[in-house]
């Protein structure tokens, strides 16, 4: 589907979260974009150091980190983002969508464009729960890790009998039959083994040092919910869907809560798909680096259309628009 041609699509922006970042991510934006510059300007700024060296020429394990993925997958997203609004804002046009919703970190990008946070708070607050997740996965080590081709409740039945060995638990439920596991190292390499005997087609350790969404982030949890009590929340000016409750989310304590308990409880992406497309939903617009989320929803319904605006397919957007513009301005001249 041609994203210039889509006045008539009812739209949801979708925001990936970590495992999306990649070095080299946001230049060609940062070279071609005022509004993509801007962001990367006051994100170096806010944070402190150049996080737009990072993005733009690594090193790979750096990026990797926790504390600084999370706050580069935002920026990243939002430099995507605002050179979007810019270019269609230069070319009389509006992407409006009816809903939004991002998975797991990328949940804060939905956030900055449903008007909750600004970006600099934004940004502030995933910085410091990447500190907070980092230092959790120091004092209690885990890991995760992707199974394909078993269903929710096998899994579920996995990790019951794998507690023997210690906590491992769902922690993102991606698409039908992909789900990621959660947990201490030793009880969740006893899941690993149990998912493949009972059929997993892929059982896969994923390059994370730290169990997110698992009771493993408690702590961090606990000292997150206290520092996002010290920002500013507004209500959503478009409807927002959870990742715990696959429900919008409409008030300011309910944000509050869902930010609090998001470190600890299960991404539920494929209901939160479900439930945009049961809204009317027929047009998935992913927006940031790489298209992970484009695929799980293809997975999840075959009656939408799903589309990866990540940093190469914006550049090929803003060369149509800028032709268009020029057209346009050329045949104004010619009737004048």
């Amino acid at each position: 589907m041609d994203i210039l041609n889509m006045t008539k699509a009812r739209l949801a922006f979708v925001f990936p979260g970590q495992g999306s970042q990649y070095v080299g991510m946001g230049r060609q934006l940062y070279e071609q974009s005022e509004a993509a510059k801007h962001i990367f300007e006051r994100a170096d700024e806010v944070l402190g150091f150049s996080l737009s060296t990072l993005c733009f020429e690594g090193p790979q394990a750096e990026l990797d980190d926790t504390i600084n993925a999370q706050p580069a997958i935002l920026t990243v997203s939002i430099a995507c983002l605002e050179t979007l609004n810019e270019q269609f804002g230069h070319a009389g046009r509006v992407l409006a969508p009816m809903l939004v919703a991002g998975h797991s970190v990328g949940e804060f990008t939905a956030l900055v464009a449903a008007g909750v946070l600004d970006f600099e708070d934004a940004l502030k607050l995933v910085r410091e729960r990447g500190r907070l997740m980092k230092a959790s996965g120091e004092q209690y080590p885990g890991g995760m890790a992707a199974v394909v081709g078993l269903d929710t409740e096998a899994l579920r039945e996995v990790c019951n009998e794998a507690q023997a060995a210690g906590i491992v638990t769902l922690a993102n439920d991606n698409s039908p039959g992909q789900t990621v596991l959660s947990g201490e190292l030793n009880a969740l390499q006893h899941a690993m083994e149990l998912a493949k005997g009972r059929g997993a087609k892929l059982v896969q350790r994923l390059a994370v040092s730290i169990a997110a969404h698992s009771p493993l982030m408690q702590q961090a949890a606990q000292h997150f919910s206290e520092t996002v009590r010290q920002f500013n929340l507004q209500p959503p000016k478009i409807p927002l869907l959870s990742n715990i409750t696959a429900q919008a989310l409409t008030s300011v304590d309910e944000l509050r809560q869902e930010l609090s308990d998001h470190l600890v409880r299960p991404v539920q992406w494929t209901r939160s798909v479900q439930n945009a497309v049961s809204e009317g939903v027929d047009t998935f617009v992913e927006i940031g680096p790489r298209q992970v989320l484009s695929g799980l929803i293809r997975r999840i319904s075959r009656n939408v259309h799903s589309i990866s605006l990540n940093e190469v397919e914006i550049i090929k957007i803003l060369g149509q628009l800028r032709q268009q513009t020029d057209s346009e301005e050329q045949e104004a001249e010619t009737l004048a």
